[in-house]
This record gives C-alpha cells, sequence and structure tokens, in this order.
C-alpha cells in the first residue's frame, strides 16, 4: 500500500494531521475560555455586583441603628456632638445609593419577588422606624427612641435582614453554579485535548509505519546494493518499481550500477592497450635517449668552436675600436689645422684689404704733393713778379716745391712696394685657400676614414654580440640537451612505472564481477 505512497506526501499529511489535531486544541481550548471568560465577566458584572451593593447598604444601614444608639448613650454621658446626626443622616443616604444601584441592575425572575420583598422591607424599616428615630433623637425624645427602637426598629431590621439573606444566598448559589459550569467545561476540554491527543498518538503510529514503509525499508535495501557495489558486486538486481523518491533513487542506483560496469568494462579494455603502450614509449625513449647523447655530444663541440670564434671577433672588435680612436683622433687634429688654416686665410685677407687702403691713402699723398708742388710754381711766379719783395717769399717756395717733390718720389716707391707687397699678399691669400681647402678635403676623408672604422667597430661588436648570443644559445641548447637527455630517462622510468600501474589497474579492476 505505501510502496508508492511518496516521502513528500506522507511528510504533508503528517504534518497536516497534527497541525489540524493542534488547532482543534486550540480552538477548544478558545472556545472554553471565551465561555470561561463570559461567565467571569457575568459573574463580575451581575453577581459580584449585586452582592457588593447588598453588603454596602445593609452595613451602611447598620452602622446607622449603630450611630442612633450611640447618640443616646453619649447625649447622657454629656459627649453628644451636634454632627452626630447629619453623619448618620448621610451614610443613610449611602445606603440608599447603594440600594438603588442594586435596583438599577437587571434580575430574572427567580431575583425579582427577593429584590422587590428586600426593597418593601427596607422601605418600611426606614419610613417606620428610622425616620421616626431621628426625629425623637433631634428632639431629645429619648423615651419616643427607645419605645421606637424596641417595638418597631427590631422587628422591621429582622424582617429586613432575612429579606437581605435571602437575596445573598441566591447571589451565593448563582456564583458556586457559574463555578460548577465553568469546571464542566474545563474537563470538557480536558478531555477534548486528551480525545484529540490520543487521535494525534494514533496518527502519529499509522505515519510511523508508513514512513517506515515508504523510507526506512527502502534506504536499508539502498544502503544493502551500496555494500554490494562497494565489495564489487555489479550483478545485483535493483528493484525500481517504486513511484516515489526512494523509487527515483533505486532507478538512479541502478544507472550508477550500469555506469560503474560500462567503466569497468572500459577499464579493463583500456589497461591492455596502456601496457603495450607503454612498452612501446619505454622502447621509443631508449632509441631518443640514444640520440639526444649523440646530439649532446655534437653540441658540445661546436660550442667549443663558437667560444674560439668569440675569441678572435672580440680581438677583431677591440683592434677596430682601437683605429676608430685614433681616426677620431686624427679627424679632431686635421679640424683644428683647417681652422688654423682659415684663421690665416682670414688675415690675409684683411692684409689684402689693409694694403689697398694703403695704397689710396698713397694716391692721396700724391695728389696732395702734386697740388703742392703746382702751388709752390705758382708761389714762385708770384715772387719773381714781385721782385725784390717777393726774393724770401720766392725761397720758401722754393723750398716747399722741393718738399712736394721729395713726399711725391717717397709716395710713388712706397706705393711701388705697396703694389708688389699686394701681389704677393694676394698671391700668399690665394696659396693660403688652397691650403685651406686641402685642410678641408684632409678632414673630410679623415671624417670619412673614421666613420669607416666606427662602422666596422659598431659591426665588429654586433658581431661578437650575435655571436656571444649563439654561444649562451648553444650552450643553453647543451644544458636543454643534457635536461632532455635526463627527461627521456625519466620518461622511460615514468613508462616502466606505467606499465606496473596498468598491471596493478588490471588486477583491481578484476575485483569487479560484470
Amino acid at each position: 500500500m505505501f510502496n508508492n505512497f511518496t516521502i513528500r506526501r506522507g511528510l504533508t499529511i503528517t504534518i497536516a494531521g497534527y497541525t489540524l489535531a493542534l488547532v482543534a486544541v486550540l480552538l477548544a481550548a478558545a472556545a472554553c475560555l471565551r465561555q470561561s471568560n463570559q461567565a467571569l465577566e457575568q459573574m463580575v458584572a451581575t453577581d459580584t455586583a449585586a452582592i457588593t451593593h447588598l453588603k454596602t447598604s445593609s452595613q451602611r444601614l447598620l452602622q446607622v441603628r449603630l450611630a442612633l444608639g450611640n447618640y443616646e448613650t453619649l447625649f447622657m454621658l454629656g459627649k453628644a456632638s451636634d454632627d452626630m446626626l447629619p453623619n448618620a443622616r448621610k451614610t443613610l443616604k449611602i445606603s440608599d445609593a447603594e440600594f438603588d444601584a442594586y435596583l438599577a441592575k437587571p434580575r430574572d425572575a427567580q431575583e425579582e419577588p427577593l429584590a422587590q420583598a428586600a426593597k418593601t422591607a427596607r422601605a418600611a424599616l426606614i419610613a417606620k422606624a428610622l425616620n421616626l428615630e431621628f426625629d425623637a433623637l433631634a428632639q431629645n425624645d429619648f423615651t419616643t427612641f427607645r419605645t421606637l427602637q424596641v417595638q418597631t426598629a427590631d422587628g422591621l431590621y429582622a424582617t429586613y435582614d432575612h429579606a437581605m439573606s435571602a437575596l445573598e444566598a441566591l447571589q451565593i448559589a448563582r456564583q458556586q453554579a457559574r463555578y460548577e459550569q465553568a469546571q464542566q467545561q474545563f474537563h470538557a476540554m480536558a478531555t477534548g485535548a486528551a480525545v484529540v491527543a490520543a487521535l494525534a498518538l494514533v496518527l502519529g503510529f499509522i505515519a510511523r509505519g508508513a514512513l517506515s514503509a515508504a523510507v526506512m525499508k527502502p534506504i536499508e535495501s539502498a544502503i544493502h546494493h551500496f555494500e554490494q557495489i562497494a565489495a564489487g558486486n555489479l550483478t545485483a538486481t535493483i528493484d525500481t518499481s517504486r513511484d516515489n523518491e526512494m523509487g527515483r533513487l533505486f532507478a538512479a542506483l541502478r544507472r550508477m550500477q550500469q555506469g560503474l560496469v560500462g567503466t569497468v568494462t572500459q577499464v579493463r579494455g583500456g589497461t591492455g592497450a596502456i601496457s603495450h603502450g607503454a612498452r612501446e614509449i619505454a622502447a621509443g625513449n631508449i632509441d631518443l635517449s640514444q640520440r639526444t647523447e649523440e646530439q649532446a655530444a655534437s653540441l658540445q663541440q661546436t660550442a667549443s668552436s663558437m667560444e674560439q670564434l668569440t675569441a678572435t671577433v672580440r680581438q677583431n672588435a677591440d683592434n677596430a675600436r682601437q683605429a676608430s680612436e685614433l681616426a677620431v683622433d686624427a679627424s679632431t687634429t686635421a679640424v683644428r689645422g683647417g681652422n688654423v688654416v682659415g684663421k690665416f686665410v682670414h688675415t690675409m685677407d684683411d692684409i689684402a684689404t689693409s694694403s689697398t687702403r694703403i695704397a689710396d691713402i698713397i694716391g692721396v699723398i700724391e695728389g696732395i704733393a702734386f697740388q703742392t708742388n703746382i702751388l709752390a710754381l705758382n708761389a714762385a711766379v708770384e715772387a719773381a713778379r714781385a721782385g725784390e719783395e717777393g726774393r724770401g717769399f720766392a725761397v720758401v717756395a722754393g723750398e716747399v716745391r722741393s718738399l712736394a717733390q721729395r713726399s711725391a718720389a717717397a709716395a710713388k716707391e712706397i706705393k711701388e712696394l705697396i703694389s708688389a707687397s699686394a701681389d704677393k699678399v694676394q698671391t700668399g691669400n690665394a696659396l693660403a685657400g688652397q691650403a685651406g681647402q686641402t685642410m678641408g678635403e684632409v678632414v673630410a676623408a679623415v671624417k670619412r676614414v673614421s666613420d669607416i672604422i666606427g662602422e666596422i667597430s659598431a659591426a665588429s661588436s654586433e658581431q661578437t654580440g650575435g655571436i656571444e648570443l649563439i654561444n649562451r644559445a648553444v650552450a643553453q641548447m647543451d644544458e636543454v640537451t643534457q635536461q632532455n637527455a635526463a627527461l627521456v630517462e625519466e620518461a622511460a622510468a615514468a613508462a616502466a612505472s606505467l606499465e606496473q600501474q596498468a598491471q596493478q589497474l588490471d588486477v583491481a579492476v578484476a575485483v569487479f564481477r560484470v
């Protein structure tokens, strides 16, 4: 019956049953509490209040009678006060108010006759006894007071007390009845709760049986199948006929069993291939190890040759660097020589310019000497015309002419010398220009030689760096080759270990029965 009963449904029904039982108990308890509360409210609102008003009214009325009796006694002793009778009347009014409060509350048919009897007895007591006693005491008529008290008041008060006792007995009986009703409701609620608890207990036993059939037994069966699979038995039959969570669990367990069967079958088929492949890998690794050792020997020879070539190229690079430094020094010296020649050419140009200016100045001097000579001739002619008076002037003019002629001759000689010097300066300037041009060509040639030697030095340095890189690469290749040889040996050992592990795996898989 419970094979297809789902765990969710069982838990839902169980929890729902317990929830309904709890709700029923709570509702019953709430109903009983409501009834008890109503009974208590009614008791407080009617019975207790009525008893309180009646007792208070009776107590106040009794206090009035006692106050009137005390007034007579104290008056006889001369100790009565004027406020005793007014206070007694106030107490009577309080008693009236309490009794009126009782009469204002609703009453049933059973209580009404007793209330009316008490009302009549009380009214008679007040009208026929107490009021008359107040009047007698107010007039100090104590004889009338004692007569009223003995003949009238005592009998009326007894009637009033009997009526009040009947009312109080009725109220007490009603309170007792409501108490008994509350007790009955409590017992009914307790009985209902016990019944609901018994039903919940029965439901719990039923739910336990259902859950045991739907959960515990299938779980024990699943544990048994898991133990069989753990022991290597993959041939056990798994029941998947249940249509609940346990059925899905067994279906998944069956799929796992079938998957393990397929996996074990594949592992058994693959272990042989792994073992064969491991043997082939080991053989190939041995051949590869031999070839790697031969390659390592060749790389060592290559490394030795590269070291020698590196030393030779490094020496060539050092020589090229020294030649480059010498060429740079020669270029610097040639540049300085070119600068000196340039300055010399500039100086020769300045000398040629100065010679030209001197020649111009000498030309000016020749012109001045020529003009001076003419002026001297004119002065001599004028002196000759003057005769004896101009003789001294003629002598001076002759001297001036002589000086002008000598100046002209000297200027001519200087001009000839300056012209010869200018020609030589022009020749020297031309030679200096040729020397400057030659020095420029020498500087350019030396610079080209320096650049070429620098390029050779840079190329040698690059060759040295490249050969060193090649040397390091060859060394790294040698190291890597040696590492490869070690790795090949490790791979051979790993292949042997793999073959051994494949055999162990084959032995381990042989435990499973499929």
